[in-house]
């Protein structure tokens, strides 16, 4: 099969090579899928560009996978059934943090496209315990964003505590924001945008901010709670100023540039709280989904052939793109 290869950030030239390689055979637990489409994620940068240490090399990247089902282990989904794999590619399901519903912080979990193959290629091998089943109502390509920055995003608003009809900041306007975006609509959120880019701050506006400034601007009022996007320690600090008296700042960022030293008199006391957001659990797959479907989610997309993975990549790195690059093998 055909497949965007990463060797490690020594290499010159183009982080991937697009090469042919055996086709995976499912394993016991495990199920082959004929590769639909793979969203490309920030995530996927930081990894060719070594700011994650690099787990498996080498490595086919992709945890936004849509997949058709082609052979498995289990009788579980159907063959020619449609199916999406995300950033958790599987858990131990024994540690305390299993077995306390934290799964997302398993002491030995495995991420697709990271610490297992991914989806940047023709086929891929995934843990049937961790396949998501997706409806055919949209096609695989609009869906695969779905599959890690909406769920990332919905799980931030979870972890700050976001609830209906709160003053709610979003600092940095990406994939992630987009698809998190219309949940905080539906729930009657009052939402703030700062973000860099007049592109960005326009299609802020567009979805139906109540406020739009830049990356370091504050918002007129106090918020109740923040999602941090960009992974700037400076825009942190940002969102940190904006918040009222016990307000909840998540950080969604695997990597961040540097956390900056701050006042804690004035910016952390009364009770206001600085969160991480690592990884999601298949619970918020699924709520996630089935919210996205009731309101009817549907991101912008930009398609690339997979031969053209480092195109897309840098489409990221340089935010040149509005909505989310995809990969169609």
């Amino acid at each position: 099969m055909r497949a965007a290869v990463f060797y490690g950030p020594s290499r010159g030239g183009p982080p991937l090579s697009i090469e042919d390689v055996a086709e995976p055979a499912p394993g016991p637990g495990e199920t082959l899928l004929k590769v639909l489409a793979c969203a490309v994620c920030r995530t996927d940068l930081h990894i060719v560009e070594g700011d994650l240490l690099l787990k498996q090399s080498p490595i086919i990247p992709g945890h936004q996978i849509v997949g058709e089902v082609v052979r498995s282990s289990s009788t579980e989904h159907a063959v020619g059934s449609r199916v999406g794999v995300s950033w958790m590619g599987g858990t131990d399901g024994t540690c305390k943090f299993c077995m306390s519903g934290r799964e997302n912080l398993c002491d030995n979990a495995v991420f697709t496209g990271y610490s297992r193959n991914g989806g940047y290629a023709e086929y891929a091998v995934a843990r049937t315990d961790f396949l998501v089943p997706l409806p055919d109502t949209h096609s695989p390509e609009v869906t695969a964003p779905l599959l890690c920055a909406g769920m990332i995003g919905f799980r931030s608003v979870r972890v700050a505590g976001v609830k209906p009809r709160m003053r709610v900041g979003i600092f940095g306007f990406g994939a992630s924001a987009r698809l998190v975006m219309p949940v905080l609509q539906a729930w009657q959120c009052e939402v703030h945008v700062a973000t860099r880019g007049e592109e960005h701050r326009q299609e802020a506006r567009d979805f139906g901010a109540k406020w739009v400034g830049d990356a370091f601007d504050k918002p007129p009022q106090p918020l109740d709670a923040a999602v941090v996007f960009a992974p700037v320690g400076s825009v942190f600090l940002a969102a940190l100023k904006a918040m009222d008296k016990g307000g909840i700042v998540a950080i969604n960022a695997i990597h961040m540039d540097q956390m900056p030293a701050f006042d804690y008199d004035s910016l952390l006391w009364e009770e206001r709280q600085i969160r991480s957001v690592a990884n999601m659990t298949r619970e918020d797959a699924h709520d996630f989904l089935r919210i996205a479907g009731e309101i009817g989610i549907t991101p912008k997309i930009k398609t690339f052939a997979l031969q053209d993975a480092n195109q897309a990549l840098m489409a990221v790195k340089n935010e040149d793109v509005v909505g989310s690059p995809v990969l169609l093998p």
